[in-house]
């Protein structure tokens, strides 16, 4: 692969820095206010996922040098959008569907939550507002949505159908997701990286934050680290996966491998987790790690797992 990563951005309690991803997070963090990150223009009738979208969105394109004072510092149709999330905007939604059965389609519906009903509408306000005009793709594909939408991205420019992308992945924490997923603790937050074709990256001297080595789904935790680590063999330094690092997929690593487990960091991560890996790996390398990172997200059995290889910034 030609890709690299060249922005992040987070929107997450307590987290500053990608390097505070690899540290305890504190606990009782406020949650994130996008209005005091970026102001409250835009962000009226939006729900809380794409307001935590338009922030962290901000902060990733602003990283990459993408964005300045001024709008967009490159053409907006050779920015990609893709985002990630299972339950973004579920909480209009089923406010709709109640108003309706109760009140009818054209008595109590706001003509403010209609548009936000939308499947897409996180990756389109994404797009209209800082002015991305590449292709625009939403993805909802259960614990691999994040990692999904960055090998898409890698797939995309390697395609050069853009020359780069802004891969966010978001969750809200409310009552309607709560009683959907059954758990008490929602991430409510958002996570974004810019995957950039490296050639496009080296013409505006941006600087590389890790490469994206390849990327692969499989059946199970083994037979995803398997495919990740090759013909060579080749150990990672670092890896973000299930569980404490003992369990599924462990015994194929070295007792040396430094695992970090960012899945119950923060409640239920759902799409977030693959971005938040990807996240992650940059902080690793910030922090002077060196070596091959891989970054899985997903359950054994029915439901795939998605895997990511990444090496340090300079590595092919």
């Amino acid at each position: 692969m030609s890709a690299v990563l060249t922005g992040v951005g987070l929107a997450l309690p307590g987290v500053t820095t990608p390097e505070d991803l690899l540290a305890p997070v504190p606990g009782g963090a406020e949650p994130v206010d996008p209005a005091a990150r970026i102001g409250k223009k835009g962000l009226r009738f939006k729900d809380r996922a794409t307001q935590l979208a338009l922030a962290c969105a901000a902060e990733a394109l602003t990283d990459a040098g993408l964005l300045g004072s001024e709008g967009l510092t490159v053409p907006g149709e050779t920015v990609a959008v893709l985002v990630a999330s299972n339950y973004g905007n579920v909480d209009t939604v089923c406010s709709v569907v109640d108003t309706i059965a109760a009140e009818g389609a054209t008595g109590g519906v706001s003509p403010m939550d209609t548009p936000n009903a939308s499947s897409n509408v996180i990756a389109s306000t994404l797009a209209i507002k800082y002015g991305l005009r590449g292709p625009n793709l939403m993805v909802c594909n259960g614990a691999t949505s994040g990692l999904d939408a960055v090998r898409w991205a890698t797939a995309l420019v390697g395609a050069r159908r853009a020359d780069r992308a802004l891969v966010l992945a978001v969750e809200p924490d409310n009552e309607m997701v709560r009683r959907l997923t059954g758990a008490d603790r929602i991430v409510d937050g958002a996570a974004a990286v810019v995957v950039e074709r490296r050639a496009a990256a080296a013409v505006r001297g941006a600087e590389p934050r890790a490469v994206v080595s390849s990327a692969v789904r499989a059946g199970s935790v083994e037979a995803c680290l398997e495919r990740l680590a090759g013909d060579d063999r080749t150990p990672p330094a670092a890896w973000f996966g299930p569980g404490d690092g003992q369990g599924a997929g462990s015994a194929l690593l070295p007792s040396g491998t430094v695992h970090h487990a960012l899945a119950g960091t923060f409640g239920e991560a759902s799409a977030v987790l693959g971005v938040l890996q990807c996240a992650g790996t940059i902080g690793w390398y910030a922090g002077g790690g060196a070596g091959p990172v891989y970054a899985l997200a997903g359950r054994d059995g029915d439901d795939a797992t998605a895997g990511l290889a990444l090496l340090a910034p300079g590595r092919s």
